[in-house]
């Protein structure tokens, strides 16, 4: 009886080997639910495998040792092992963009330079964060350590770090202080600006290439960001910023600043910006009573003669009816972030800055959803390294291609 069940089991053992080596030959079609054509492991046959209630193979293996001995032959084997990789790797159609979005790792070791795989570890670089391998590429001699953004004071978490806690409401300054206490690194308040200057440009580039899911309906209005840009003792300056955002997920389509100017052009730019980032037209927009909107919605859809394509609704007279809450609401944010700020010159630059936090990083009090949530493009993870990172890659790959002059990292 032991040689039997030993003997069995090494059967059993080969019989896995084989159903392996036949799903690396193809996979099983399958006739219909519950039939199965398996190709042979040497031969251009195929065995037809069925499973009723049971499993059963026309093989001459089954017949003889399997049937009736509750046995699996080798074809039988390899169905299983397909169903169970099948299973492992199907991606539900919700969740399907989600892990678009999720960063992949790092297959390779490249040269940032010239992209090679021939490296070799060159040395040690000691830093405030520890000890870093330096490497040296052998076809192009340069040095260099393999880190997503090169050449700085750091790493891309405590990139991440500085935005999340300027966006949040710490000045540059409080930052800074803050890198002293808990991380013993000496960081000036300048390269902190400069880092959330930079990568919130390279962030907000990459975000315009993710098509959110907006429901239809639009609101915009505008408001007024203080800035030093020429400012003086004697009187304070104010641009004008337009924002769009989607009426039921609050994700902000376009987010633009028309300095000290408020027309009908502006109006049409920033329908323009929004239906760039939306893909497609709204079925309405809601505005307030300014009339450069009604001209600014004909030209950015050309929504004129009798076939009008977007429903432009004023909100004046019939506040009871209709309202611009959504937009509205999203200004007293936006202004509680630059009331810290006390004016800033570069007011476009933050502005996409903040459209990225509002977006994919800022959650609502009642549900816990970002916007991007909300229109099923959210990040999951650490959201703020998950979005810097392939926005890194984005750009990396638009350098080797030749088509932008950017950054390149490895």
């Amino acid at each position: 009886m032991k040689q039997t069940a030993e003997y069995i089991k090494n059967f059993s053992s080969w019989r896995n080997e084989r159903a392996k080596a036949i799903l690396e030959k193809g996979n099983p079609e399958s006739v219909d639910e519950f039939t199965y054509l398996v190709p042979s492991q040497n031969s251009d046959k195929k065995y037809r495998v069925t499973h009723i209630d049971t499993y059963s193979c026309e093989c001459e293996d089954f017949k003889r040792r399997c049937q009736g001995k509750n046995l699996y032959c080798k074809h039988i084997k390899a169905i299983l092992l397909f169903e169970k990789i099948k299973a492992k790797y199907e991606i539900k159609p919700e969740v399907e963009q989600e892990i678009k979005l999720i960063i992949e790792q790092r297959q390779k070791d490249l040269c940032p330079c010239c992209q090679s795989e021939n490296l070799i570890k060159s040395g040690k670089r000691k830093t405030q964060f520890g000890v870093k391998q330096r490497y040296e590429c052998r076809d192009c001699k340069k040095r260099f350590v393999l880190s997503p953004i090169p050449k700085i004071k750091g790493n891309e978490r405590l990139v991440c770090l500085a935005m999340d806690c300027y966006f949040k409401g710490l000045s540059y300054r409080d930052i800074s202080d803050q890198f002293k206490q808990f991380y013993s690194l000496s960081l000036s308040h300048e390269t902190i600006r400069t880092w959330v200057l930079k990568f919130s440009q390279i962030i907000e580039k990459h975000s315009k290439t993710i098509q959110p899911k907006a429901k239809g309906v639009w609101n915009a209005d505008e408001t007024l960001i203080l800035t030093k840009e020429g400012k003086n003792k004697e009187n304070t300056n104010y641009h004008y910023v337009w924002n769009v955002i989607d009426n039921k997920t609050k994700f902000l389509l376009a987010s633009e600043c028309s300095g000290r100017t408020r027309s009908k052009k502006d109006a049409q730019k920033v329908f323009e910006k929004a239906y760039e980032q939306n893909g497609k037209m709204p079925y309405q927009i809601i505005t307030d009573k300014y009339a450069g909107y009604q001209d600014g919605v004909r030209k950015a859809f050309r929504n004129w003669g009798n076939e009008r394509k977007v429903k432009h609704t004023s909100i004046v007279g019939r506040r009871k009816e209709v309202n611009n809450n959504a937009v509205e609401s999203h200004h007293t944010h936006q202004k509680e972030f630059h009331k810290v700020r006390r004016g800033v010159k570069e007011v476009q630059k933050y502005q996409d800055g903040f459209k990225v936090y509002h977006n994919f990083i800022r959650k609502n009090v009642k549900d816990k959803t970002t916007p991007a949530e909300k229109c099923g493009i959210g990040v999951q993870g650490n959201r703020w390294n998950t979005l810097l990172l392939n926005s890194i890659k984005q750009q990396n790959s638009l350098n080797l291609t030749g088509k932008e002059n950017l950054m390149e990292t490895p």
